[in-house]
């Protein structure tokens, strides 16, 4: 992760943003996790039908651990050749705006409105629609799921 200059610890990106995309298929991205991604900053496709940006040096350690994933596996190779085909590096221009590729915003079925969303050590783009659904979705599940990963937790003295 990016180094936060505040306190010199790893940056954190959070938040929930709407934005909305130009005519030209820029987006503004909320300048809290810009300061986080650095001057240049890699976009691809990610799970659950968003994009992931990635700051250049998680973008770096991400690739060293996926170099690691055996060709022999067919889907390895499948997960592989998507994730980095659809990556692109981009860099924000004086208004704070990225220019999400065409293929891209296809993938994620963005068309206008846009969530930006800061997930630990990355940012998500989705299309505004897609994490409505996803959000209400996966909304049913929150308390299970924290009830499991925080059961885990605290078997190893770890909890919140």
């Amino acid at each position: 992760m990016v180094k936060n200059g505040r306190d010199g610890g790893e940056q954190v990106f959070k938040g929930e943003f709407q934005h909305t995309l130009d005519e030209k298929g820029r987006v503004i991205i909320p300048a809290r996790l810009r300061e986080g991604l650095g001057e240049n900053f890699i976009i691809t496709r990610g799970l659950d039908q968003c994009l992931f940006i990635y700051p250049q040096a998680e973008w770096a350690r991400l690739e060293q651990k996926l170099k690691k994933l055996p060709f022999t596996r067919s889907d390895a190779r499948a997960f592989t050749r998507l994730f980095f085909s659809g990556a692109a590096e981009v860099e924000a221009d004086k208004q704070g705006r990225i220019l999400i590729p065409l293929n891209l915003r296809e993938y994620a079925g963005i068309e206008k409105e846009v969530m930006i969303i800061g997930v630990s050590n990355r940012v998500e783009v989705w299309s505004e629609q897609g994490w409505k659904q996803y959000t209400s979705n996966t909304n049913l599940n929150f308390e299970q799921a924290a009830e499991k990963l925080f059961d885990f937790d605290d078997l190893h003295g770890d909890g919140l």
